[in-house]
């Protein structure tokens, strides 16, 4: 359910609050049993962000993937990929080019909000050599939102979702999907939906 463009994510003090005032403080810290530890001797991935532009008629290899991962590895459940969404002639989601996945957990139930936080402070945290959103970055994630915050590929965690808040940074009433309270949103480059990042080359990362 995602639109990234930069230009509208609202620049406010909140985005000066450390990580765990955004109910993320585990970001910067290292997670136990972090599968991107095991894929330390290879390089990492640097970030990178590919927009989506047009409307394809399938998922992509790697969103496929990260579906699976998501059934073996997190609580919640599978909420979707193809979404044929066009903002412009050169501008479209990433649920339109297949690499997208809606995985849903509810911020309104307790458990599933603190499934959610593991799952995301999993893909942020640094490996054991200290880089960070390691996993995000082998995976090739390079966006993650939900309720009402997101990460775009590059430094720091968290941080507020523009469609949540006006131009003065107060919150604004929008529903549970908009808002992303009801799923959260990750987001392949292309390099992660085609597979052909580290951790989907490596069997023993999986």
């Amino acid at each position: 359910m995602a639109r990234r463009l930069p230009l509208l994510i609202v620049v406010f003090a909140l985005l000066a609050l450390p990580a765990a005032a955004l109910g993320f403080g585990s970001v910067f810290r290292p997670v136990a049993g972090n599968p991107a530890d095991k894929l330390a001797n290879l390089p990492i991935e640097n970030y990178r962000y590919d927009d989506a532009v047009r409307c394809l008629k399938k998922p992509q290899r790697g969103t496929v993937a990260l579906e699976h991962w998501l059934d073996k590895h997190a609580g919640g459940s599978f909420w979707g990929i193809m979404r044929c969404e066009k903002w412009g002639k050169h501008s479209a989601s990433l649920h339109a080019e297949g690499r997208a996945i809606d995985w849903h957990l509810s911020v309104h139930v307790p458990r599933e909000k603190r499934e959610a936080e593991r799952l995301i402070n999993l893909m942020l945290a640094p490996d054991r050599d200290g880089n960070i959103h390691a996993l995000a970055r082998r995976m090739g994630v390079q966006e993650i939102i939900w309720n009402c915050r997101g990460w775009f590929s590059g430094d720091g965690g968290m941080r507020p979702y523009s469609v949540c808040y006006d131009k003065k940074g107060r919150r604004t009433k929008v529903d549970d999907t908009t808002a992303h309270r009801d799923h959260i949103h990750f987001g392949l480059n292309w390099a992660g939906a085609r597979m052909r990042t580290s951790f989907w080359q490596s069997s023993g990362a999986r």
